[in-house]
């Protein structure tokens, strides 16, 4: 068998195939370590900056490999991305490889049966899902996949979605008329067959929670598991092991429930004055929040009068429409699964009464229109640890950023891993001479009202050197929105503001003008790849801690000092760091970029503190003299 060492080297296929190409020591070490854990079913934690080739780095060894390999990722983009660009450019370049399938979850694929359904029965009186439906009809005669994603003009907060994709809830398995030519079905049969099949965190998660409740799977085993973008994962994890119950489920349940009896039940009137009283309860809920969206402790919360007796309307007439559809089983085959789903969330709607127990959070979080109830755990290690336990297999977990201050333990103890192959391979790059880092001077601090202006005016100067070809990351929509007004008039280049758009459509727009001024939050500071000309410039409006407010946070922090450690160091500080280097990662992502990150917080230089931030970026040279930023800048051709 050909070498890592080869395979990568001078001489190897890489370099035969690839124009430019030259060997990467980083990403050779990184290789081995990956290799050396599939050959052995060893855990292994990798850092690996970018520019170092970590994407190639995991799938080779994977692909050579003789075991069953699942990679992970934290997007549905580079899941996409491995599937359909990585995988088959190296199965060509190596001439040989794996059978490989891409599984997403469930509500990623069109449902044959609730697209005819709701064909048949428009659900709403709204243009744009009539129209949407027409699209997705024709779309459901060409595809082979049944891939949304695949299906043009429908983007990823599309109305008709949940109109024509399933959930575990209302999926009839195989009772269902169209289950021979189930999208879900076949693409699960597919990764059945194949060596390798590509996933998201998400769907790993949803199937290891499938699994401990002993109701089957969602992915087939396998002997080796990779996570890339494995930062996200004790998050996701966090999530997933949690319980919630929202108003958005009872409102599906009620539009449903109103098919069936629209369609075959019609003449059961107390059925559709039940369903009417149910969704009339569950909306006077909401009412009884305020307006804008939030999060709150929900044990504080229950203790409101109006609130408790809210939640005692929606249960009582949730249980009168349990009795009701009692008696519509026998008329109706549909009527089953419908039945099912409201005893469970009758019962799930009942926890809402008892919010007592050690170990977990109790919170809420509203939107516009609906509201969810959490209960979730405030440590997954020891659930996780299990998974990982429990499968005799290699475990890879790999990201640019995982390590705060170069130490990987805060990662692991997150998840419980007892890991012997712990390794941060550095960027490439050459950051002093591609990057200057300023952290500019008299700046207020973070919390004080002309915080906004000050960032106005920092960012009309980079923008002016930059010609445009800026990113500006903020930690709040609140100060996105500030900035955004004083930048509006006052910048003569193009200025993309995250909600006028897609994701993807802003970052289209921001390449193709190669000018524009892109102002985003949480969802821009990752997974993001701006190479080349149009991007210059990256400005950080703070430094990125996590609310103080949010609840879970506080019941996190309650948890860890109780404990015997200081929250702020063993958990805010690293989530933070590790949040402040995927944003600075957005501004160096080639060999050639040059560039200015500017971080608009005095505090890294003002609190003890700042100095792990510092340590955890990219060694770049530092200035805290916006004219110097502004004329390195402009020597970029």
């Amino acid at each position: 068998m050909t070498s890592i060492d080869d395979l990568f080297g001078k001489s190897g296929p890489f370099a035969l195939a690839i124009k430019g190409y030259a060997p990467r020591q980083p990403q050779i070490d990184m290789a081995k370590s990956v290799a050396l854990a599939i050959a052995k079913d060893e855990q292994a934690i990798v850092e690996a900056g970018t520019g170092t080739g970590k994407t190639f780095a995991y799938l080779v060894p994977a692909l050579l490999s003789d075991k069953k390999v699942m990679v992970s990722t934290g997007s549905k983009a580079l899941q996409e991305q491995l599937f359909h660009r990585d995988l088959p450019a190296l199965k060509k370049i190596l001439g040989k490889g794996k059978k490989i399938a891409l599984l997403k979850g469930r509500s990623n694929y069109l449902c044959i049966e609730r697209l005819n359904q709701h064909v048949a029965h428009v659900p709403v009186d709204d243009p744009d899902v009539m129209h949407q439906l027409a699209m997705v009809a024709k779309f459901s005669g060409e595809t082979r996949s049944g891939d949304m994603a695949d299906c043009s003009g429908i983007e990823e907060d599309a109305k008709v979605l949940p109109y024509v994709t399933s959930t575990t809830d209302n999926c009839l398995g195989k009772e269902c008329p169209s289950f021979q030519d189930c999208f879900v079905r076949k693409a699960r049969v597919k990764a059945i067959e194949s060596d390798l099949v590509v996933v998201n965190h998400h769907l790993f998660l949803a199937d290891a929670v499938v699994k401990e409740s002993g109701f089957g799977e969602l992915i087939p085993n396998v002997n080796c598991y990779i996570f890339d973008e494995a930062h996200q994962l004790p998050n996701i994890a966090s999530d997933y092991f949690a319980s919630r119950v929202s108003t958005r489920m009872v409102i599906e349940l009620v539009r449903d429930i109103r098919l069936v009896y629209r369609a075959e039940l019609f003449d059961m009137v107390q059925l559709g004055k039940t369903l009417d009283k149910l969704e009339t309860a569950v909306f006077d809920l909401r009412l009884q929040f305020p307006s804008e969206s939030q999060r709150g402790d929900w044990q504080q919360m229950i203790k409101q009068a109006n609130v408790y007796r809210a939640i005692e309307r929606v249960i009582n007439d949730i249980s009168f429409l349990y009795q009701v559809l009692k008696l519509c089983l026998e008329r109706s085959d549909k009527i089953e699964k419908l039945f099912e789903r409201t005893a469970s969330l009758k019962g799930q709607l009942e926890t809402m009464y008892d919010a007592q127990k050690p170990g977990f959070s109790f919170w809420f979080e509203t939107t516009k229109r609906h509201l969810t109830f959490s209960i979730t755990p405030l440590n997954v290690s020891e659930r996780f640890r299990a998974l990982v336990d429990n499968a005799t297999s290699s475990w890879v977990f790999t990201s640019a950023t995982l390590a705060v201050n170069g130490d990987l333990t805060h990662f692991a103890k997150d998840l419980g891993l007892n890991t012997k192959i712990m390794e941060v391979y550095d960027s490439p790059f050459d950051y002093e001479n591609q990057a200057l880092l300023c952290i500019p001077r008299y700046l207020p601090e973070p919390s004080k009202s002309e915080m906004g202006f000050s960032i106005v005016s920092i960012a009309k100067q980079m923008i002016k050197a930059a010609k445009g070809r800026c990113f500006i990351l903020f930690t709040s929509y609140r100060m996105l929105n500030l900035v955004a007004d004083g930048l509006s008039h006052s910048v003569e280049y193009p200025l993309l503001v995250q909600g006028q758009a897609s994701k993807r459509i802003l970052l289209e727009k921001f390449v193709m003008h190669g000018n524009s001024v892109l102002l985003g939050t949480a969802s821009f500071w990752e997974g993001v790849d701006v190479r080349g000309d149009a991007l210059s410039c990256v400005i950080i409006d703070k430094l990125p801690f996590a609310a103080p407010d949010d609840p879970l946070l506080q019941a996190k922090m309650k948890s860890h000092s109780g404990q015997g450690n200081d929250p702020f160091y063993s958990l805010q500080l690293p989530g933070a760091v590790i949040a402040l280097k995927q944003g600075v990662g957005r501004l160096i992502r080639d060999r050639k970029d040059k560039g200015v990150l500017v971080i608009c917080d005095n505090r890294l230089v003002t609190r003890e503190y700042g100095r792990i931030f510092l340590a955890s970026l990219p060694n770049m040279a530092r200035t805290r003299d916006l004219a110097k930023a502004s004329a390195f800048l402009e020597k970029i051709k």
